[in-house]
């Protein structure tokens, strides 16, 4: 838990904004080992930014991803390539398509991002190649930011690996749009452990400025209709070569 008096100058940020975010969602997607109910030292980072964009207004879902029957691949199901089961697509078209916010939230492992949160990165991509309503890539107009925790180093190479996949595959980076906890060098305590994490002033200043970034980011592309639909239509480019038909090379 955070000390009462940054709980305290948080919700008095949040009381005092005079903008309404009502109307805007966001996603989470945890990608710690832990399947529930066991306790994810990255869910209580990821609670510090909840406790922002919840308290505005905004529609907060979480997604953890191991509670999922999710199979690795790049395609949007994978059912069609030879996996029985695939539950991607659901919390696809439920939670993230219709999010304007979308955090990729990791632990760390050997100095990089968990497992299941790469598999999460390539299964957003297998949509990305899809089509907003001006004829964008699917994720144009959506915000991306990321969340790592870890008692090791790797904070700042997972969170740049992150943020250059979302870039990538068509999301909005704000200004500052990660934050990161990690421990001393070696076994030690993770973020929830003897509440080392809340201790640290740094590390929630970050992720409550994460969090104002990405409301504001969202709420300027949402009020202005997205990003212009000029110079970046998928119709107006015929890149079809008999050489290589799939130009996307999956």
């Amino acid at each position: 838990m955070l000390p009462e008096s940054v709980q305290a100058f948080i919700d008095a940020e949040v009381a005092a904004s005079t903008t309404d975010f009502s109307d805007l969602r966001a996603v989470y997607i945890n990608g710690t080992l832990k399947p529930s109910p066991e306790q994810s030292h990255t869910d209580g980072l990821i609670a510090v930014s909840r406790r922002v964009v919840a308290g505005v207004g905004a529609r907060v879902d979480e997604i953890r991803t191991v509670d999922h029957d999710i199979p690795p691949g790049v395609y949007p199901d994978m059912r069609e390539h030879g996996w029985p089961t695939d539950t991607f697509p659901e919390l696809y078209h439920s939670l993230i398509e219709p999010a304007d916010i979308v955090v990729l939230a990791t632990p760390t492992w050997l100095g990089d991002q968990s497992s299941v949160t790469r598999l999460m990165v390539e299964r957003l991509y297998g949509y990305s190649g899809e089509a907003n309503e001006k004829g964008q890539w699917a994720y144009y107009g959506k915000v991306g930011g990321v969340i790592v925790t870890g008692n090791e180093d790797g904070g700042k190479h997972c969170a740049s690996q992150l943020l250059y996949a979302l870039s990538h595959i068509g999301f909005t980076i704000p200004p500052q749009a990660d934050a990161y906890w990690n421990g001393e060098a070696g076994p030690g305590p993770s973020y929830l452990d003897d509440n080392r994490g809340a201790q640290n002033h740094w590390t929630t200043r970050n992720t409550v400025f994460a969090a104002w970034n990405m409301l504001h980011t969202a709420r300027r592309l949402k009020d202005a209709g997205g990003i212009p639909a000029h110079g970046n239509v998928i119709s107006n480019w015929d890149l079809s070569n008999k050489e290589h038909p799939n130009p996307e090379y999956r």
